[in-house]
């Protein structure tokens, strides 16, 4: 841990001292980068008290020396370039001003959680309007960019909710019935935003499907059967749930699928702008 933070130790302490870890604290980031070139360390924390540009200088010189230590940045002062920035350089999470204490510690759990972690995360292209990855089909992938999205996103607070809840349910929807949570597979994403919107195109490596098709699901379900899929998945032994696109098309102004079924393209209005009308 770096700095001297009260809320941020007892949070990991918390989190930390029951599995056996060992927490040690150092004064800045130049002290922090000694340490660790003098032994190796499972986590690295920064301190929020310095900006997001000083911590992704620290993650690109710590790389040189320890290529493959976790690192979560904490930081009061962060722009969508360093957020970008700490992806290509691998942090493991990304947590910027009003982040919450049990946001860390679910991160840290992560990270406790996952021993044998690689970065999963592959950046293509990315500026703060125009982000292009393939993301690993793992659950650690997948939660982890939805953390770096929501530090990316520039966004009033109602509609950076309700995208990255759309987000995430087509996004975990593409790794489960498109990658069947295949580590060797990858998810393509396209994240654009616009002066009146924002996009999300996701897209997996399956064989697609028609709405149709997709009897275990809520928007299959016949209008006179709204939990038809719920007996649907029982019989076939899935996980509870189903209900990802129809909760997705309530919270984006858009959701388009391809032809295929492999790819979905999820629009979001921004508030002033009129949303175009369909021709009649």
């Amino acid at each position: 841990m770096i700095g001297d933070d009260a809320e941020v130790k007892s949070a990991l302490s918390t989190v930390l001292a029951p599995e056996g870890w060992k927490l040690e604290q150092s004064s800045n980031l130049d002290d922090a980068l000694a340490l660790a070139k003098s032994r190796q360390f499972d986590l690295i924390v920064t301190s929020r008290n310095t900006s997001g540009n000083q911590d992704v200088e620290f993650l690109r010189r710590l790389r040189r020396v320890r290529p493959h230590t976790r690192i979560i940045i904490l930081t009061g002062d962060s722009t969508p370039d360093d957020v970008i920035a700490s992806m290509r350089e691998h942090a493991f999470g990304y947590l910027s001003k009003g982040f919450s204490i049990e946001s860390l510690a679910e991160t840290v759990r992560t990270v406790l959680e996952t021993p044998t972690w690689d970065d999963g995360i592959e950046i293509m292209s990315a500026t703060p309007n125009l982000i292009t990855l393939a993301v690993r089909c793992t659950i650690v992938a997948a939660e982890r960019l939805l953390q770096f999205m929501r530090e990316v996103a520039d966004l009033p607070e109602e509609e950076r909710h309700n995208v990255g809840m759309a987000f995430r349910e087509m996004l975990l929807n593409a790794m489960e019935h498109g990658c069947q949570f295949d580590p060797e597979k990858y998810v393509e994403i396209c994240y654009v935003r616009t002066k009146h919107m924002v996009m999300a195109r996701i897209k997996d490596p399956g064989d697609g499907f028609t709405l149709d098709e997709v009897r275990h699901a809520a928007i299959g379900n016949p209008p006179d059967d709204p939990i038809a899929h719920v007996i649907r998945r029982n019989e076939e032994g899935m996980r509870p749930g189903g209900y990802g696109v129809m909760l997705a098309k309530n919270l984006v102004d858009e959701l388009i699928y391809g032809e295929k079924g492999n790819e979905v393209l999820l629009v979001k209005y921004l508030p002033g702008f009129d949303v175009p009308k369909p021709e009649s």
